[in-house]
């Protein structure tokens, strides 16, 4: 089965790990989440534009690892994946896990929510996080909800 088609706009915000992000890899994380055509911009921020972003959109005054904003889903899934670089690297020194790894899971949890995926119900949080460690896994990490 092919890859689907997926238009990428790769913007830093923030540069500091810009190097650990190349858009091969951006790309290669997405497409393994897109279950359909995409067109999606991915921007690194800091904390400030981060926090300012979260507190316009979901009324919670603080910077988040990533903000979904999804415009379609069908036929081409049209989206704007925000990333906080100080949270994604806070977490995962926090978890005791590469960072990385943890970038390219934000990618593909993000992805999945483009797509209509959510985890407000314990029931859509059971399968996104399974679809998640079957997509993770899949790209050589380790299932990022097995702790310890």
């Amino acid at each position: 089965m092919s890859q689907p088609e997926l238009n990428l706009s790769l913007q830093f915000a923030d540069p500091r790990h810009r190097a650990l992000l190349p858009r091969h890899k951006v790309i290669r994380y997405i497409r393994a989440a897109l279950e359909l055509p995409g067109e999606i911009a991915v921007r690194i921020v800091g904390a400030e534009e981060g926090r300012a972003l979260n507190k316009e959109y979901r009324g919670k005054d603080y910077a988040t690892n990533v903000l979904t904003f999804d415009y379609s889903h069908e036929p081409v899934v049209g989206a704007d994946l925000v990333i906080c670089a100080e949270v994604v690297e806070q977490e995962a020194k926090g978890m005791g896990i590469d960072i990385l790894a943890h970038y390219a899971h934000m990618l593909v949890h993000g992805t999945l929510h483009a797509q209509g995926y959510d985890h407000e119900e314990d029931d859509e949080a059971a399968c996104m996080e399974a679809r998640e460690t079957e997509l993770m896994v899949g790209l050589g990490f380790a299932d990022p909800y097995q702790r310890g």
